[in-house]
């Protein structure tokens, strides 16, 4: 009965004329490698697209200079490659550990951004030194300093803001750390990285729950300094002073924004087709790396334009989405502020190319050629799919069984819950906790015992009136800091069986 019940509901899912069912969005979305997928998409195709692009917009230059015309495609693929193992490693990586080295990662990466302005050891191109050249490799410490400025910030922060710590615990020594590696970066010379990093700190201040009356200050501050440097030397203020004036100098320092304007206008709304540029034939400048979305808006026309900046929007909404899930506070700050020096960099790229900005020679991230940012910016795509996989949802689903195919392929380890007790254990918190006075307390003089003999009793974080506590601190930190920045988001958002796991006993 049962047999000849299934061979008629499967004859007539198969009969002519029924409708096939909807893909539904919003449930695709609702599942717990929903975010993890996102991103290993978006890095793939934005990789891919960048790979195409390059071999159409510097083929035509290589072989005009006597090479051949894969070379610079063959160079990319292959830190594509390498970004791939990167990525594959950053998904691997436990976060523990990732925490515990972040401070020594750092410290190795402005180590070497010193070692960049030894003359003999950094090599000099075109008046800057930038790279370390290792054999047939060269590589360029400011792209590795951004990645390791996001981990060492997010744990610092993390950890401080779980300790509840004030203002000055906040602003030291991120602060004063991220003013010596934008000095080391300026020296090099090289303003547009330092741009980026200032995007870096401005995404950890921000989401690190930094007073937004402060925040402003500092940014105004980053500002006028970025303005006064970008005047400061003679090829700099020629950028900011023809981005003033367009109509002057048309085969000077205005040349090659507006080769990139043409080049826009030529492609339309459908492009001209892939391979088809006429800018690329040595009429634009840098084509294949600043420019590159010049060339993209020529070949493929505004359609391709559109792909581009959908697949950004498209990493913005699931790089939030994953650091507003995250149970973890290093993964809120980690990835939150990836994603905005990320967007950020992308943004500022092709505003330049259309003519909003000056030229800054920021490159767009996956896109640009650039083998040291293109391997660089994919460890930190894994280091954020990493955190998707630590999503709630996510762990409850991979220890369930529930890895899906990819990460049976990869044979990814299964993620561990994010747990407070653990993190203390692993000596991750950067100072004790501090503990809250009570009234009596505070009326006594702040000595820490009520009435001066007995000791003030421990809180239980389950309780009601412990988080009122908490959010009433939280406010008074900073009055003016939204609640979705506040202390009390800090707080993992699943209840808690023992409040011995927050360091207090029964």
């Amino acid at each position: 009965m049962s047999g000849r019940s299934a061979s008629a509901g499967r004859s007539a899912k198969a009969a002519p004329g029924t409708p096939r069912p909807r893909i539904n969005l919003g449930a695709w979305l609702s599942r717990p490698l929903a975010s993890f997928h996102l991103v290993v998409t978006i890095a793939t195709l934005l990789t891919l697209l960048g790979l195409v692009m390059v071999l159409s917009a510097s083929g035509v230059v290589e072989y005009a200079g006597g090479g051949s015309a894969y070379s610079l495609f063959i160079q990319q693929g292959m830190f594509a490659l390498l970004g791939a193992v990167l990525f594959y490693l950053a998904l691997r990586i436990p976060l523990r550990r990732l925490r515990q080295a972040s401070f020594p990662i750092f410290a190795v990466s402005v180590f070497l951004l010193i070692l960049v302005l030894i003359p003999g050891i950094g090599s000099q191109v075109l008046g800057a030194r930038r790279w370390l050249v290792l054999g047939p490799i060269s590589v360029q410490p400011s792209e590795i300093v951004k990645v390791t400025l996001i981990i060492w910030g997010a744990h610092l922060l993390a950890s401080r803001r779980a300790d509840r710590a004030g203002l000055k615990e906040l602003l030291v020594p991120l602060l004063p750390a991220s003013l010596l590696v934008c000095a080391l970066i300026v020296v090099q010379p090289n303003l547009s990285t330092t741009v980026a990093v200032g995007l870096i700190v401005a995404g950890l201040l921000w989401f690190g729950g930094l007073p937004v009356r402060l925040f402003v200050t500092i940014a105004v501050s980053g500002l006028v300094t970025a303005g006064v440097l970008a005047m400061s030397a003679g090829y700099r203020s020629d950028r900011v002073r023809s981005f003033l004036d367009p109509s002057s100098d048309h085969m000077g320092d205005n040349y090659q924004a507006r080769q990139a304007l043409y080049s826009l206008a030529d492609g339309g709304i459908w492009g001209r087709g892939l391979g088809q540029s006429r800018a690329k034939w040595s009429y634009l400048p840098n084509a294949h790396n600043d420019f590159i979305f010049a060339i993209i808006g020529e070949e493929l026309g505004f359609l391709g334009c559109a792909l581009v900046l959908g697949l950004f929007a498209l990493f913005v909404y699931t790089g939030l989405r994953i650091a507003s899930r995250s149970a973890d506070p290093f993964l809120r700050l980690l990835t939150a502020s990836a994603t905005t020096w990320i967007t950020g960099q992308a943004l500022i790229n092709i505003a330049y190319v259309v003519g909003l900005l000056p030229v800054t020679g920021l490159q767009l991230p996956l896109v640009s050629a650039g083998g040291s940012s293109l391997a660089i910016t994919l460890l930190m795509f894994g280091i954020i799919a990493n955190a998707a996989r630590h999503e709630p949802e996510a762990v409850s689903a991979l220890r369930n069984g529930q890895d899906g195919r990819v990460s049976r392929l990869l044979r990814l380890p299964t993620p561990e819950m994010y747990a407070p007790a653990r993190a203390a254990r692993s000596g991750l918190r950067a100072a004790p906790a501090r503990r809250e006075l009570s009234a009596g307390d505070r009326r006594g003089g702040g000595s820490g015992r009520r009435g001066g003999s007995e000791p003030a009793p421990r809180r239980s974080i389950d309780s009601d009136s412990a988080r009122r506590r908490a959010a009433d601190s939280g406010r008074r930190e900073s009055r003016s800091t939204s609640s979705w920045r506040s202390t009390r988001a800090w707080e993992p958002n699943y209840p808690m069986k023992h409040a011995r796991e927050r360091g207090n006993s029964r």
